[in-house]
């Protein structure tokens, strides 16, 4: 990953212990295996990833090993916040875009990479703090994640937001300092925005159990009894010369938490014990129902951000190196722990809602992200039985808020009762169907059921 910040390496106690549970982990290979890292992560229910960009699609020979190897795509650098809102509310999803067009033409699944991070942020965020700052993140959330809503298998809603060290505590940082809050806004906002996408949390050094996985382990364990929609935490994974020995472990307590963990930024330093280690991370996520798949930070060797380090499956002229036969190898002696094949929940509050029009005309609903001083709404309009050509909602926003912005929709008013008209594209809605808007507003308090007038 092209980080600003510099490379963090876990240095496990027992590399002996290490060295001799590879060497019992060998095993042969059928003669009818999978040939390419994807078809066989694929058979036991996984995806086996890479990260690439963009303007990498075309150039060789990355985009042969992309294409023949992979079953699963994230975008290095091109959906952070930097690059999708470089300027406040103005966006630039071409890139991304692309990405997925190359996915879905090849059948790959998108992983989605990161909506929210204190790094990278484009320098109109670095700026603002407090509430300002607390309305663009969610802003920024429900736009990018509305715009490839349906399309993304997985998004890393939250990225290193927790502190290296023997605490196990938050990082501080602009968005920290929004309140601690933020990241359980941050995943609400996110499962309103593409409620079919994974939730997940992400970050490094967290391979093995310590205090920092074992901080993260007790957010989600928490998210998950009050009901915050969150899904699966990403190792990064990024190693040097040997393995954590609790690292399947790790991925087992969270796995147990009833939440899937997915490998996310895999790659290991060169050397003699490169392929082997590579091999045994891959047993250990196969060894865990829940460990759904496995993305390597990269394609070949040169496209690594630890440079010098070659840390990937290939070299720079795209030849598999060893790791690659230990990874593929390690995938198609394993597949009896296939992953739960079960859709992210909806969680929250049930929306408001008015009684669907049984003839002509439109209805509309609306459900509320909260927090203290402050809430995002998303509106939804149905069709009744007839197409309606546009639309027109009213809503009467709490006493003491002030509607701060919207999207999807044309806005009159941000006080009292509020009107909401359709944008050009979204005026038109199939019978039965529905589109969505949202907005975000200062204050707190609840909303009436809205009214909605099709034109």
């Amino acid at each position: 990953m092209r980080k600003t910040r510099s490379i963090h390496l876990i240095v496990a106690a027992s590399a002996t212990m290490v060295m001799a549970a590879g060497m019992a982990a060998i095993v042969s290979t059928p003669a009818n295996a999978a040939t390419t890292l994807g078809a066989a992560a694929a058979e036991s229910g996984r995806y086996f990833g890479a990260a690439t960009n963009s303007f990498m699609l075309n150039r060789q020979p990355h985009a042969t090993v992309l294409n023949r190897e992979f079953n699963s795509i994230v975008a290095e650098n091109e959906m952070k916040w930097y690059h999708t809102e470089p300027n406040q509310n103005q966006f630039n999803f071409t890139a991304g875009d692309q990405l997925i067009a190359h996915a879905r033409a090849r059948g790959m699944t998108v992983r989605g990479h990161t909506l929210v991070w204190h790094a990278q942020q484009p320098a109109w965020a670095q700026n603002l703090s407090g509430t300002a700052l607390r309305n663009a993140m969610i802003n920024h959330i429900n736009r990018v994640a509305g715009h490839w809503r349906g399309q993304i298998h997985s998004w890393d809603v939250v990225n290193e937001a927790f502190a290296d060290g023997s605490g196990g505590g938050r990082r501080d940082s602009n968005l920290q300092r929004t309140g601690n809050d933020w990241i359980e806004v941050a995943f609400r906002t996110a499962r309103a925005a593409d409620p079919s996408a994974k939730l997940c949390y992400n970050d490094y050094n967290t391979d093995g159990v310590n205090a920092k996985s074992t901080g993260i382990y007790n957010m989600v364990r928490d998210f998950k009894a009050r009901g915050v929609p969150i899904d699966c935490v990403g190792l990064q994974s990024h190693l040097g010369t040997t393995l954590d020995p609790t690292y399947q472990q790790n991925i087992q307590r969270f796995a147990d938490l009833g939440v899937d963990v997915q490998i996310t930024e895999l790659d290991i330093m060169q050397g003699s014990n490169q392929a082997n280690m590579y091999g045994q991370v891959t047993r250990a996520c196969l060894a865990v129902a829940r460990c759904t798949g496995i993305t390597v930070w990269g394609v070949l060797d040169p496209d690594s951000w630890r440079t010098g380090a070659n840390p990937l499956l290939f070299d720079g002229n795209g030849n598999k190196k060893p790791a690659y036969d230990a990874v593929l190898n390690a995938l198609n002696a394993g597949g009896n722990n296939p992953p739960p094949t079960t859709a992210p929940p909806t969680t929250g509050p049930p929306p408001i809602t008015t009684p669907p029009p049984s003839g002509g005309g439109c209805s509309a609903s609306v459900s509320l992200n909260s927090w203290n001083g402050g809430f995002v709404a998303t509106v939804r309009v149905t069709a009744g039985s007839s197409a309606i050509n546009g639309w027109r909602v009213r809503l009467t926003v709490p006493s003491g808020a002030t509607v701060t912005g919207a999207w999807n929709a044309n806005r009159s008013g941000n006080t009292g009762a509020v009107d909401f008209t359709n944008v050009d594209y979204n005026g038109r809605v199939a019978a039965g169907q529905s589109t969505e808007f949202g907005f975000q507003a200062t204050g707190n308090g609840s909303i009436p059921a809205p009214s909605c007038t099709a034109s």
